[in-house]
């Protein structure tokens, strides 16, 4: 199933159950799998049209009333457009908003630089207040949204709109504070967030042949990071990797590297190097963005060699 139907689906057990939950996109609700909730709760659905800093002001509105109000739009326009209403309507002032951003860095694809959003992770992680999520997989989606629900806070949730791999069991429990560790090593630390978190617990398997033994940590919460397992993790292998389809300027690396700054312990990223996007198909844009398999393993063997 796609992410998005997921997610769609999540937020009408959501509606079912309580009336203040409500929805508002920026004339995108076929994009972001919502259009077929107008016809099942037209009074908890709202269309603002391509007016997304309106958008915003209306959902810190609508909290301040005591909803608990959702906006959805692609990623660049729910951070870069909305960022002085997230910073003052919203999370200054304390208003119990979720702000997705779908389609987030190399996803865009097609849409190309203008909507190839990679710099989303830390323009908000400057804003004081929020809480920053990336899912991996319909499970830990399905896991999370009503965690998020329940959080009475602003939260900005970086959503990749198609299918995608399952990487954690049925069985599978969130906390939304405390990073996944989902496969124990003595060799090097790998921090993923997003999409590509399958892509480093396969790449952990080719390293365990190579003699590297990878333990693999999920940070699906960017802000605020769980340092106690960064920190823990890290002393104990010694060395660092950081893997993200987001710059590697401001968003995954840059907060690891934040929590270990008195450790000295070396550190390597696999992210975008500082630059903007392009049009293209994700196999191509993995490449030329150094997101690949290839760059992954690459990374890693360099990271585990500076011990």
């Amino acid at each position: 199933m796609e992410m998005r139907a997921v997610y769609a689906g999540c937020l009408a057990e959501l509606m079912e159950q309580d009336r203040h939950v409500c929805v508002l996109d920026a004339d995108l609700a076929k994009a972001s799998g919502t259009r077929n909730l107008y016809e099942r709760f037209p009074k908890q659905m709202f269309d603002c049209g391509v007016a997304e800093q309106d958008m915003a002001s209306i959902a810190a509105g609508l909290a301040s009333y005591g909803f608990k109000p959702w906006i959805e739009t692609f990623t660049p326009f729910a951070t870069r457009r909305i960022c002085d209403q997230m910073a003052i309507s919203i999370s200054y002032a304390k208003m119990n908003v979720k702000i997705v951003g779908t389609d987030p860095g190399i996803s865009a694809e097609l849409n190309g630089g203008t909507h190839m959003s990679l710099e989303d992770v830390g323009v908000v992680r400057s804003i004081p207040g929020m809480v920053i999520f990336e899912p991996v997989d319909a499970v830990q989606l399905r896991a999370a949204m009503p965690v998020l629900n329940a959080y009475e806070g602003p939260v900005y949730m970086r959503l990749f709109r198609k299918e995608l791999p399952d990487v954690f069991p049925a069985d599978y429990k969130f906390d939304l504070f405390k990073a996944d560790v989902m496969r124990e090593g003595k060799d090097l630390s790998i921090f993923v967030t997003g999409f590509l978190t399958g892509d480093v617990v396969e790449a952990a398997e080719t390293l365990k042949a190579e003699g590297i033994d990878c333990e693999v940590i999920n940070v699906h919460t960017i802000k605020p990071i769980d340092r106690e397992t960064v920190i823990a993790s890290a002393r104990k292998t010694g060395a660092v990797l950081t893997v993200e389809n987001h710059n590697v300027i401001g968003g995954l690396h840059s907060a690891v590297l934040e929590a270990l700054a008195e450790e000295k312990i070396p550190a390597v990223a696999v992210g975008v190097q500082d630059r903007f996007g392009e049009v293209g198909k994700l196999p191509y844009l993995r490449q030329v963005m150094g997101l690949t398999m290839e760059d992954i393993l690459a990374a890693a063997r360099k990271a585990a060699a500076l011990k």
